[in-house]
């Protein structure tokens, strides 16, 4: 039990909020939201050790991904509780079923070449702050001695990897199509870890827990019919709070894992019961580990922000380019006239689940980035593009615990290093924290022209990454872990 001078300090609390149906959403098609399912819900965390303090705020809407949204409510919470901004740490589950906070919200890595402008918030936007506000603002008040503990479970029937290789040592998407030719329970190479950590007062009572998995939130997802629901990863921490005490909402933290390349089973063709089915498989995964609940040798907490340096490649050349821009034309030609056979296009590969007008809008996209490259290398300015882009990555340690947040899509390589080279008993790494870059791979992934291997080309703009890429994140984080586990 914590006594009245344990160093760790905490307090939590949860909100829920649903928006209302037809609200805006970030489909390429311009389709609102058809349906609520039900509210989604958001976590603040409070940690304090000896004066210093960091919030945690974990959300299972989207909305606050892009970079003007999270730099707005980043700052508003950081004013209020008289912090420094790089303390407010803002993370989503990255359910896919939510819908958006600004008329303007921009992501990160679509606004490079140009000025990022204030977020022009949405009502829906304008309410959760407010609400955020009133909820973090009770925290320092309610600060009390805790101690961590923690365990693991896993689980692995819910997610598969998402990038599939074909014979010739190309990649591409999986569809779930595609996995379910390999078989119905296909997963391939996954990370099936569920940490779970809980912080009790005094009397042994869970003040909050934090929850962390792997895999995008998407088997209720499709773009073209949008709800908003908080997935599978809501519904399995909701099945943790009321285990933990039926009496009251144990505020539950999820932080998502390095997803990039894990995707849950049935996206685009799956439905909400059966995520509340893979909801409850997490669940009860968690709350079979709580036996093995082991409790931290290490007091307090430590917190840096470091910036790490991404390496970039050179450009494609002007051949390769121009080739592909012309495989692109005809692709959106046949695309927005319907033809269903619209599948394949410069690398990149798109389910039947999708219209060809969506489709049509994704290639575009890949096709804005060949026009800028090819722009550079026309003026002859190739050579001055940049070979690093920086990343700020959280690195948090409370007791034995240690929580990596980075401010993209990781691929599962990046976690996995981490996880090996930790000193640390138990390791959180994860992304889509507080803003992103897109996908970034490890050094292993590098190359690769599918979705997610490939995502630069979805910027604005920045060249692809070199070796070893995303692997001078986990380098970094590692560094620090070892700092603090000391």
């Amino acid at each position: 039990m914590p006594s009245s001078s344990s160093r760790l300090r905490a307090s939590a609390a949860v909100f829920e909020l649903a928006p209302e149906p037809n609200a805006d959403t970030d489909s390429r098609t311009g389709v609102r939201v058809e349906k609520v399912v039900g509210p989604l819900k958001t976590t603040v965390l409070l940690l304090e050790d000896q004066g210093d303090r960091v919030c945690l705020i974990t959300t299972h809407f989207a909305g606050t991904t892009p970079v003007n949204v999270s730099d707005l409510f980043r700052q508003s919470i950081a004013e209020l509780l008289g912090l420094p901004v790089s303390n407010v740490l803002l993370c989503t589950s990255h359910n896919h079923c939510s819908a958006v906070f600004a008329r303007n919200a921009v992501q990160q890595y679509a606004t490079y070449d140009e000025p990022i402008q204030p977020a022009d918030l949405l009502p829906l936007g304008e309410e959760f702050l407010r609400i955020l506000r009133q909820t973090a603002g009770q925290l320092p008040d309610l600060l009390q001695p805790v101690t961590v503990s923690w365990t693991e479970g896993h689980e692995d029937r819910i997610t598969y990897n998402r990038k599939g290789r074909r014979a010739d040592g190309t990649s591409y998407l999986m569809r779930e199509e595609d996995r379910q030719r390999l078989g119905v329970d296909f997963n391939g190479d996954i990370d099936t870890h569920a940490p779970l950590v809980i912080l009790n007062d005094s009397d042994g009572k869970p003040v909050a827990a934090i929850a962390h998995f792997t895999g995008h939130p998407v088997t209720s997802y499709h773009p073209e019919k949008p709800l908003v629901f908080g997935e599978w990863s809501q519904v399995a921490c909701d099945l943790v709070a009321a285990h933990l005490d039926s009496n009251r909402t144990v505020p539950i933290a999820f932080l998502q894992g390095c997803a990039a390349d894990v995707n849950s089973k049935f996206m685009l063709s799956g439905d909400v019961e059966r995520s509340m089915t893979f909801g409850g498989m997490l669940g009860q995964s968690y709350i079979d580990a709580l036996p093995q609940l082991q409790h931290s040798a290490r007091e307090g907490m430590n917190f840096a922000v470091e910036t790490v340096q991404l390496p970039l490649d050179s450009l494609p050349s002007e051949d390769f380019l121009r080739q592909e821009l012309a495989e692109m034309d005809d692709f959106i030609r046949r695309a927005k006239a319907g033809d269903e056979d619209t599948l394949m296009c410069a690398g990149q590969n798109f389910p039947r689940a999708l219209s060809p007008a969506y489709r049509a809008g994704l290639a575009e996209m890949v096709r804005t980035w060949n026009v800028w490259a090819l722009g550079i290398h026309e003026a002859g300015k190739a050579d001055s593009v940049p070979t690093s882009l920086p990343v700020d990555i959280s690195v948090l340690r409370v007791g034995d615990v240690g929580i990596v947040g980075m401010p993209f899509e990781p691929f599962q390589g990046i976690g996995r290093q981490i996880r090996s080279r930790s000193p640390l008993p138990i390791n959180l790494p994860g992304g889509y924290t507080n803003l992103s870059h897109g996908y970034i791979t490890d050094a292993a992934n590098v190359g690769g022209q599918e979705y997610m291997s490939a995502h630069y080309r979805y910027t604005k703009f920045r060249p692809p990454l070199r070796k070893p890429a995303g692997d001078v994140v986990a380098d970094a984080a590692v560094k620090l872990l070892e700092k603090f586990s000391g």
